[in-house]
């Protein structure tokens, strides 16, 4: 622990709760709410980290470092108080502070508050990276929108999905910080003006523009276990002009505010539907908005320093997490020669050399596309730009590669079949110095399948970095018993680094330890189920196999597979009620994208089996599936660490990478998946005979399309599977609407099955046979599962932070010395003993 937080004590807590409990909130403890006491314990807790927060900027600025930028649309970062907490090292002086209080410390954890800045593995996963780079003691900064109402809180009405605003901030929210003095202005739509000058004879000048403003939040990130407390800026969108008194005074109320509402609904959801023309712009000026309040902010920083860019690609490292701040790219050129007048030549190569991209899709519908004619009238310079950055670019590879006139068409930034769009993966990988995948497989085929034009012309320029998770949540934070057992047998070194979980190996096989780690895996079952009915109220068997399927939901990740999974189980059933099958819970928890409609009746699917299932009396609580609403970083540290059976069975060669494979491993629970994602790298450590691998593999599934894929053959051959079909396409669940699900039935059978249901329904149900007869062996099962925690050591995202800082950023730690120490040295400059 840091010396600093090693000082902090109870009384100092208590002392300070009282005091914002008086002054920040106006009360006294005898009519404080819980709501008052929470807020004020989480302005101590951030008083605790500012210190450090301070000194952190201030070492920075002094010994003139290099700085990661992190910009990315998402980022889950989950409850903070606990999670702060643990990073401050003062859990057992809080404790005791609190409880002097008469104030329970579980119960203010409970009313933290969950930002709502994601959605799903991207966000989660960059929460992950703004740990491991303050925990690494990294010098960084993470660069987010500041959403009012983040994605949408899910609910359930007769199982279908319905979206409810996220009012996350309806509270207020005690981590940030508001930063007026910093606020950018941010200009889109106008006109080109071609004027002369004497300097820089005929240029363009971008006028006539629509101005709003860019309102910063900064969010302390408290390394662990360190003084490093490095800042995650949020960028919240104003009007320039909020209110018009003289348009007010006329009596045209609604025109008064109008351009108030038109620039904070910049900043008022998480992906606005893109399914009409004005969710398209909107959602084109959210991602400007991003990058260009970031790149100003970057650039304002590194000037306090330096005088000219000359150096500038040497101090900055600016990494694009997907295609969603690619136009990072053009907006550092605009600034670069518009605003500073460097050389355009100058410009590109401290562009490339500053810049770098992460593709997380080969999903052709996600590599975004945004049309000519919307992009040349929302940023009319920046298309400008990408047509210049699209002819010298062209320019060379023609040069390189004469006469290839289909390679030249691939790997234009422009693409002109049909309705001209710019392609923005491709302005990111032209862009930037380095392009990396985010896991072995996805990596291969980035290279070989998506881009390999880009990889031709560029072979160094594309590397693998396979994520990870923060351990210090997932782990630490989610499975406090667990982790007090791993401490216990082998030290808490495992926290700063997690290979050290290697230790636990030789007590897989002790009956002692299978014991302790099987008695803790069922309190945590005994818990969620606990939950689950208090949800639901579907009463829940602990003993049962709990067999979780947590994540986006997406045709390609298939949690349809596992419904009809539950299909056969329960069709078994009915058929022959004495059959003996393996207690099993089927737990489902995901968000659907709101136009995403297919997906949507998935989830009404299976809230329909279960609606079912779990009241039908011949089941006999054998088999039960619940779909908890709402998934999100506190529900997935709920369910997380009472999983038996992590579900990662997406379409082999569809997941990028995948995270949730990760943590489930990490907290005891064998995996069953394809050969997909970071499923191989999880299979390659924890050793084939520890994780159920089942399917047809990439390259399997490609020949079976080359060759022409007919589901109907699978369905024809198989029993089983006409059966599950045929309870889908006639609704067995609800024979009064018996056209429901025809949809699922058609994209199964008459659209191709693009996802492969048909060719893996067989391999998957006879893996699930051998997960059965292995679960029935409680001690060969508990082995199995610690071999899991001890060799999840690789996948700590310290380890995936590193491989960014010494592949793509070239960034060093940097020691952030104890912040009294700082001040001391301030106070007397010129004393050496100082």
């Amino acid at each position: 622990m840091n010396r600093r937080n090693a000082q902090i004590t109870a009384d100092m807590i208590e002392e300070r709760t009282l005091f914002h409990l008086r002054y920040s909130r106006g009360k006294t403890r005898h009519v404080a709410t819980d709501f008052d006491l929470f807020c004020s314990f989480a302005h101590t807790l951030r008083d605790l980290a500012v210190d450090g927060f301070t000194a952190t900027q201030e070492t920075y600025l002094q010994k003139d470092v290099k700085r990661i930028y992190y910009l990315s649309m998402e980022f889950l970062i989950g409850k903070m108080l606990e999670r702060n907490i643990l990073a401050l090292g003062i859990m057992m002086p809080a404790r005791e502070a609190l409880k002097r209080l008469d104030i329970d410390l579980s119960k203010i954890i409970e009313l933290d508050i969950e930002a709502g800045l994601g959605n799903g593995g991207l966000g989660r996963l960059a929460a992950c990276f703004l740990d491991s780079m303050a925990s690494m003691e990294l010098p960084a900064y993470g660069y987010g929108l500041r959403y009012e109402h983040g994605i949408f809180r899910q609910e359930f009405e007769d199982g279908w999905q319905k979206e409810r605003p996220d009012n996350w901030l309806e509270l207020g929210y005690p981590w940030e910080m508001v930063r007026p003095e910093y606020t950018v202005p941010v200009f889109v739509y106008g006109r080109i003006a071609n004027i002369s000058s004497t300097h820089r004879g005929r240029h363009p000048v971008w006028t006539d523009w629509q101005m709003f403003k860019a309102v910063p939040y900064e969010i302390p990130i408290v390394g662990f276990d360190t003084n490093t407390v490095n800042t995650f800026r949020l960028w919240s969108a104003r009007a320039d002009e909020g209110f018009r008194l003289d348009v007010f005074n006329q009596g045209d109320y609604v025109r008064a505010v109008e351009e108030k509402n038109w620039a904070e609904n910049v900043t008022k959801v998480l992906y606005p539907s893109d399914n009409t023309h004005a969710g398209k712009e909107l959602r084109l000026i959210q991602e400007y908005f991003l990058v260009s309040c970031s790149v100003q902010d970057i650039i304002r920083r590194y000037l306090k320093n330096h005088s000219n860019f000359n150096n500038f690609a040497a101090k900055n490292a600016i990494q694009m997490n997907d295609t969603h701040p690619a136009l990072a790219v053009a907006e550092l050129m605009r600034i670069l020669c518009d605003e500073y007048h460097v050389p355009w030549e100058k410009a590109w190569e401290i562009t490339v050399k500053t810049c770098a991209y992460t593709n997380h899709t080969l999903l052709p519908e996600a590599l975004e596309k945004w049309s000519v004619d919307l992009l040349s009238r929302v940023l009319p310079r920046h298309m400008q730009i990408i047509y210049e950055i699209n002819h010298r670019f062209l320019q060379q590879v023609e040069m390189k590669y004469p006469g290839d006139t289909e390679l030249i068409q691939n790997v234009s930034l422009i693409e002109e079949n049909g309705v001209r769009q710019v392609r923005m993966a491709n302005l990111a990988v032209v862009g930037s110095h380095k392009v990396n995948g985010v896991a072995g497989l996805h990596s291969q085929l980035l290279r070989e399948r998506v881009m390999p034009e880009f990889h031709k012309i560029y072979p160094d320029k594309f590397i693998n970095i396979t994520n990870g998770i923060t351990h210090r949540r997932w782990l630490l934070k989610c499975n406090p018993e667990l982790s007090a057992l791993l401490t216990d047998k082998i030290g808490d070194s495992w926290i700063k680094n997690l290979e050290d979980l290697k230790k636990i190996e030789p007590f897989a096989t002790d009956p002692a330890f299978q014991k302790e780690f099987i008695a803790i895996k069922r309190r945590n079952k005994e818990s969620l189920a606990q939950y689950i009915e208090e949800t639901l109220h579907v009463p829940i068997h602990p003993e049962s196999l709990f067999d979780v399927q947590v994540k986006r939901l997406h045709m390609y990740k298939r949690q349809l597979l596992s419904a009809m999974h539950l299909i056969t189980l329960y069709q078994r059933i009915k058929a022959d009620p004495k059959i003996e099958i393996v207690p099993r819970t089927f737990i489902f928890a995901a968000k659907a994208a709101p136009a995403y409609h297919l997906a949507k009746r998935v989830i009404k699917l299976i809230n329909s089996i279960g609606s079912v299932v779990n009241h039908d009396p011949v089941v006999a609580g054998r088999l039960k599936a619940v779909f908890l609403p709402d998934y999100n970083v506190s529900l997935a540290e709920r369910i997380i660490p009472a999983a038996d059976l992590s579900e990662q069975i997406s379409t082999a060669g569809k997941e990028a990478s995948g995270t949730g494979n990760m943590k489930l491993a990490l907290n005891g629970a064998l995996t069953v998946g394809t050969w997909d994602g970071a499923n191989i790298e999880i299979a390659q450590h924890v050793g084939e005979e520890n994780i159920f691998i089942f399917g047809h593999r990439e390259q399997e599934l490609a020949k079976i399309a080359q060759e022409g894929y007919n589901p109907w053959s699978f369905y024809d051959s198989d029993p089983d599977l006409q059966n599950v079909l045929e309870a889908i396409r006639v609704n067995a669940f609800d024979p009064a609407q018996p056209d429901l699900y025809a949809d699922i039935f058609n994209d199964l059978t008459k659209n191709g099955d693009p996802f492969f249901y048909m060719a893996d329904y067989r391999p998957y149900i006879e893996i699930q046979k051998k997960i059965e007869t292995l679960y029935a062996q409680p001690e060969a099962w508990a082995e199995k599962a610690i071999l899991n925690v001890a060799r999840m050591g690789w996948f700590s995202s310290d380890r995936t932070i590193r491989e960014y800082a010494e592949q793509i950023w070239n960034v060093e730690p940097i020691c952030i010395p104890d912040p009294e120490l700082l001040e001391e040295q301030r106070e007397a400059p010129n004393d050496p003993k100082k």
